[in-house]
């Protein structure tokens, strides 16, 4: 069994509700009281802090079929079991965290995770020198962004990564979704499918919002900051600043990432020095949701063994003493 605190996280202008999930066994004798902890972060669209989609928040966006368990929420629980906490909230305009979705900058959420990384590093049962980050999708390149300027991150885990521009992958996932059909029943994503070419015009051209119609009725409008950002921010040129332990974990049916993306990033991190683990989950989607427990539990081994101690800058070095 594990133990869950409930947090309120001050990010920026915005409160964020999410969930701290402790293991229920002392840590081992050379944490010096401390647990190894993993930051989460979602993917793409309006997710809860599980990683599944919100279709409480946003229920005329999504289809109301039957909902299966998140994939950060089952990663947290296998990692809970093997002594390590971990941390994940309700990114902006989600779940019962404030803002708007549809108005969060890429940067914004970049920053939205450095703050949740202080929190972890306020809680005096976390080991500040073994902190690690799960990104899933879009939440791998915020995960890069992160852990390049923080010296303390020691491990990443990143989960249907794209490689390159938001231009080029959101081109080939609308392709592909309209040859397989995968999560068109979902109003917003069959819009964006329908409208992908729109958005990145009107991105590109630096217009601020984009109404786009709902399949079934409605609209939704959306700020094309975002969009702009994240086209050019692709995350094959962060990795090339990255010096880090990398896991590329891929479905090899994702529909929103394509896995040759990750090889991209596998091969730029190797020729950089690194040793990245890469790894395609055969008939996997986006959301690992056909991985197995037993699939699940080999990917938070992985990334246990590699949550090794760093050395802390002074000031996280102050941060710890004083814990």
């Amino acid at each position: 069994m594990s133990r869950s605190e409930e947090l309120s996280i001050r990010a920026g202008d915005a409160t964020l509700a999410g969930t701290l999930l402790l293991p229920d066994v002392p840590p081992l004798d050379d944490r010096r009281g401390r647990y190894p902890s993993v930051l989460m972060i979602p993917s793409w669209l309006p997710r809860d802090r599980d990683g599944a989609y919100d279709r409480i928040g946003h229920p005329d966006w999504f289809d109301p079929g039957p909902m299966q368990p998140g994939l950060l929420a089952r990663l947290a629980d296998v990692l809970a079991a093997r002594g390590v906490a971990s941390l994940r909230a309700d990114p902006r305009g989600c779940g019962r965290s404030e803002g708007a979705w549809e108005e969060v900058t890429l940067f914004a959420k970049i920053d939205d995770a450095r703050d949740m990384l202080a929190v972890m590093r306020g809680h005096r049962e976390l080991d500040l020198r073994r902190t690690g980050i799960v990104g899933h999708g879009e939440g791998a390149g915020i995960g890069l962004a992160v852990a390049i300027g923080d010296p303390a991150v020691s491990a990443l885990t990143l989960i249907g990564a794209s490689a390159r521009s938001w231009r080029t992958t959101l081109r080939h996932a609308a392709s592909t979704r309209g040859r397989d059909g995968t999560d068109r029943q979902h109003p917003i994503a069959a819009a964006i499918d329908r409208w992908s070419e729109d958005l990145l015009e009107r991105a590109e051209r630096r217009e601020p919002f984009m109404t786009m119609p709902l399949y079934g009725g409605g609209s939704v409008t959306l700020a094309l900051g975002p969009f702009e950002q994240a086209i050019h921010t692709p995350p094959l040129a962060l990795v090339t600043m990255l010096h880090r332990s990398v896991s590329l974990i891929h479905g090899g049916d994702d529909a929103w990432s394509d896995p040759g993306e990750s090889t991209l990033l596998a091969a730029s991190l190797a020729e950089g020095g690194e040793a990245p683990l890469s790894r395609v989950l055969p008939g996997a989607g986006h959301d690992l949701s056909e991985a197995t427990d037993d699939l699940i539990g080999e990917l938070a081994d992985e990334l246990a063994q590699r949550l090794l101690p760093r050395d802390l800058p002074p000031v996280l070095v102050a941060i710890e003493e004083m814990g």
